[in-house]
Parts: C-alpha cells; sequence; structure tokens
C-alpha cells in the first residue's frame, strides 16, 4: 500500500476540480465524488476505496492521431497514466511523468492547454494484491511533435497511434470513448 501521508490537498487539485465544467449526468455525479475526495487526507492513497489517479491521451495534432496503449491488468486499450508516487498530488505532473515512463515521449506537453478535459470515476477489478476499488481518474490531453519516438515501456504494453475513430473501436472502454470525442472536437 502506498501512502501520501495526510497533509491537505493540494490547491492545485481544489482549483483543477473548482475549474472543470462537467458534461452530463454521470460526470457531473462523478465530480461531486471527486470534489468530496480531495478534502480527503488520504485522496492519492492507492490503498483506499476510492482515490485519484492521473492519466492523459496523448495526440500528435497534425495527423489528428492519438496514442493507446494495451494495458494487462485491465486487459484493454487505454490512455496512458496511473496512480501518484509517494508525496505527488499534482495531477498534471503525474499524468506527464506517466506519459513520459510508459511512451518513451520526452516532448510531451499539455494541448491545447493544462485544463482537465475529462473526470471519470472507473471501477478496477480485484487483484490477487489488492481488492476491487475505484479510481477517480483526472484525464488531460498530451501533444507530441515526435510521434514515431513512441516506445512501449515493455513488449506486453504495445502502444498504438490511431484515428479517434479507429481507437473509439480499439477501446471497450465507454468513459475512454468520451474522452476521445472531446479530443476530437478539439482536434477539429
Amino acid at each position: 500500500m502506498v501512502t501520501t501521508g495526510t497533509a491537505p490537498q493540494s490547491p492545485d487539485l481544489a482549483r483543477l476540480l473548482a475549474g472543470h465544467r462537467p458534461q452530463g449526468p454521470a460526470e457531473s455525479a462523478d465530480h461531486a465524488r471527486a470534489r468530496a475526495l480531495a478534502d480527503a487526507p488520504d485522496a492519492w492513497d492507492r490503498g483506499t476505496p476510492l482515490h485519484f489517479t492521473a492519466s492523459a491521451l496523448i495526440v500528435h495534432p497534425p495527423t489528428r492521431r492519438v496514442l493507446l496503449r494495451w494495458h494487462v491488468r485491465q486487459q484493454a486499450w487505454l490512455q496512458v497514466g496511473g496512480h501518484g508516487d509517494p508525496g505527488e498530488t499534482l495531477p498534471l505532473d503525474i499524468a506527464l511523468r506517466e506519459g513520459l515512463e510508459e511512451t518513451g515521449l520526452t516532448d510531451l506537453t499539455p494541448w491545447p492547454d493544462a485544463a482537465l478535459v475529462h473526470l471519470a470515476v472507473v471501477p478496477v477489478p480485484a487483484s490477487p494484491v489488492e481488492p476491487a476499488h475505484e479510481h477517480a481518474d483526472l484525464r488531460f490531453l498530451l501533444a507530441t511533435g515526435t510521434p514515431d519516438d513512441a516506445r512501449p515501456e515493455n513488449p506486453a504494453s504495445p502502444l498504438e497511434w490511431l484515428t479517434v475513430e479507429e481507437a473509439r473501436e480499439r477501446t471497450t472502454e465507454e468513459n475512454l470513448r468520451e474522452t476521445l470525442d472531446r479530443a476530437a472536437r478539439l482536434l477539429g
């Protein structure tokens, strides 16, 4: 179990959530849960039934392609991202670190800005080492100018550059399809 301590949550998290405008009833409900969670001292603690994670859909704006990663535990094509390391509580920094670790891309930058693009509470099935739980996933868009430099973190987690339409077909996760739809609107 990773514990991030009992310090109050970052004002950046509170500001990020306060500035996000949910779209639709599902995200509104998730947003309310996330705002309540933000006040908890263990909001990033992966040992709790509901905790924050941060992720990103990596985009290459000139080609309007997105990068998906095979997630072995979830058995699904997903965006990059994950848990904060001990002491990490800045969602965008976590998404950037995870993006670098999972793709090797060194030029990732928030796109078109650093705003939260989507917030989704997603179920995570039990594993041999942890019970079923939920992630309050804070999602960003990150752009790269060097898509051909993407390298998988390991052979079991390949990466694929896809059009938004191909990515929608590839994923089985409806919440990721919503993130993809939002990216498509921004990509034009």
